[in-house]
């Protein structure tokens, strides 16, 4: 760990899981020129693990790095979900959180874990970073945002099957959603007066109860009180709508009812570019919008771009860069 402070942002990255290609795309973006020299980065994971990328990628590693040992080499293998790499990458993220939580860092990057793995460790109630995160920094408040060059996301229920997302929705986490966003929109990206655009639920948002009613019942009444106090606040907008307005330069950001709806057109835009910002920590967190992608793990041929997008917005976003 650094011994001196200095005038550039402190970034901590928690390697992920071990078996996928958290630990490849962190060593080729810390690689990277957009990379190189923008902050003093400690790297938490299993040092096994980095030398065994660092050899496959032929690269050398500059920065800190702590490492758990917490992965046996024997029983290793790239690509495989399994309870040990599940409850390392948990380790791996408590170390990262001890070492923010000292004023050893500014912002934290965390790349890709597997949530079956986890479970199976033994986090039965394991829901993903962003609910972990706030759980463990008793934050009350969070949600989930994705950033790309021209389009902001902001989710109203996240990791949930799609049968339940009707039944999830209130008007009060409709209202947190807009209220949250309007004030990142404030403090991270310094947008004085935020256009925030709400998605409608149903095609053609509802066409007034044709399509289902949430939009009446739920939506237009959260978008009604909110706007008591949040100017700029539009809505419900029909969903295969929305998203093209903000791209058009209409909203600084949206609000999405539901993860596919968010992802699947920010992803057809950004795969490989996005990130995912948490709001509402005590801190910044960034990640790439991209999974474990088990698949290549260990081939040397993942997309570190990603990554790079991420770790770039942490240092901005930590305001010292």
């Amino acid at each position: 760990m650094p011994t001196s402070r200095s005038s550039k942002p402190r970034v901590v990255i928690s390697m992920g899981d071990p078996s996928g290609i958290g630990p490849e795309v962190t060593l080729k973006a810390m690689a990277s020129p957009k990379i190189r020299g923008l902050a003093d980065f400690i790297v938490v994971g299993d040092i096994f693990i980095l030398e065994k990328m660092l050899s496959r990628l032929k690269l050398k590693f500059t920065g800190s790095f702590i490492s758990m040992g917490n992965i046996r080499k024997r029983t290793f293998a790239y690509g495989r979900s399994h309870p040990d790499f599940g409850r390392a990458s948990i380790e791996y993220l408590d170390k990262a959180m001890d070492i923010i939580g000292a004023n050893g860092a500014d912002s934290l990057v965390t790349a890709p874990i597997n949530k079956a793995s986890i479970i199976a460790s033994g986090f039965k109630r394991f829901e993903g970073h962003t609910e972990y995160l706030a759980k463990k920094s008793h934050a009350k408040n969070v949600a989930m945002m994705f950033v790309a060059e021209r389009l902001k996301i902001t989710l109203v229920t996240r990791h949930i099957a799609l049968k339940d997302v009707p039944g999830r929705l209130s008007e009060a986490g409709i209202i947190s959603a807009i209220e949250i966003t309007s004030k990142y929109l404030k403090k991270y990206f310094r947008i004085a007066s935020p256009r925030i655009g709400v998605a409608g639920l149903n095609p053609h948002a509802g066409e007034n109860g044709s399509f289902g009613r949430e939009e009446e019942l739920i939506i237009s009444p959260a978008i009604k009180t909110a706007s008591r106090h949040i100017k700029g606040v539009t809505g419900p907008v029909s969903p295969d709508v929305v998203f093209n307005a903000a791209l058009d330069g209409k909203f600084d950001a949206v609000i999405s009812m539901y993860h596919d709806q968010a992802l699947i057109p920010f992803k057809v835009l950004y795969f490989n570019t996005g990130v995912n910002l948490t709001l509402g920590l005590p801190f910044v967190r960034t990640s790439p919008d991209h999974g474990t992608a088990f698949d290549i793990a260990g081939k040397g041929i993942a997309d570190p771009s990603s990554m790079v997008e991420a770790i770039k917005l942490a240092c901005r976003l930590s305001g010292k860069a």
